[in-house]
């Protein structure tokens, strides 16, 4: 069976509940492998609710689907504060970037008290920004962006990540509205070990399955590598 942009793969999915420090209820999802224990996790911030963006957005909902089956990944999404989508409403309101930092430790507390292992942190659009400023945390082993717009995150950020020293890699459409791969590489060259990789024909919101699949065969390579490449066919249930 051809793996298709709607293929929804077996896995154990639950809805969860985040507790904020500043007492927000936010709502989400964790999606892990169905018979066995997940090697790694993949904590999402998704792009700005402002502008549509939320818990499923496609990259992620596509990750959730696919890549506990496919690469034994927990995934765990949820809505920042204000966003809603077919999960629910998370309590609080939108706040540019700076409320989202209990969300994120929220996020990130919720996988150490449950136990998943190995986190990593993939951030997409507005989710870059949250990953940058606020998941430098020892939980998190590395991190992940899609498409960053470098618009909240700052040069300090930057600076704050390079002295983290965990992995960053960074994907940068070809077309990108707002940073394309030269810019990223001038920009990212405060985080020296981050590795800036241009995705050819790409667009900021990674509309296309070809691009999807390049997309999620990048997380896996870092965060499980022996799942790498992902499968375009599975059996057929």
């Amino acid at each position: 069976m051809e793996i298709r942009a709607a293929t929804v793969l077996p896995a154990r999915r639950e809805p969860i509940e985040l507790v904020t420090a500043d007492g927000l209820t936010l709502v989400g999802e964790l999606a892990l492998p169905l018979e066995r224990p997940p090697v790694a996790t993949l904590v999402t911030l998704h792009p700005l609710p402002t502008h549509g963006g939320f818990m499923d957005s496609h990259v992620f909902k596509k990750a959730s689907y696919r890549l506990p089956a496919l690469a034994d990944l927990a995934v765990l999404r949820f809505n920042t504060r204000g966003t809603s989508s077919e999960r629910g409403t998370s309590q609080g309101t939108f706040d540019g970037g700076e409320g989202e930092r209990f969300d994120v430790a929220a996020a990130l507390e919720y996988a150490e008290y449950h136990d998943l292992p190995h986190v990593w942190v993939v951030g997409w659009s507005f989710g870059t920004e949250l990953t940058l400023k606020w998941a430098r945390d020892p939980l998190v082993e590395g991190a992940i962006l899609l498409s960053p717009p470098l618009h909240r995150a700052t040069d300090e950020d930057l600076d704050g990540w390079a002295a983290f020293g965990r992995p960053l890699t960074v994907l940068v459409p070809e077309f990108d509205d707002y940073l394309r791969p030269a810019e990223a590489i001038k920009r990212f060259a405060r985080v020296p070990q981050a590795e800036v990789m241009g995705v050819e024909g790409a667009k900021h919101l990674w509309v296309g399955e070809p691009y999807v699949r390049i997309a999620l065969d990048e997380i896996v390579k870092r965060v499980n590598p022996t799942a790498y490449p992902l499968p375009t066919e599975v059996d057929s249930p």
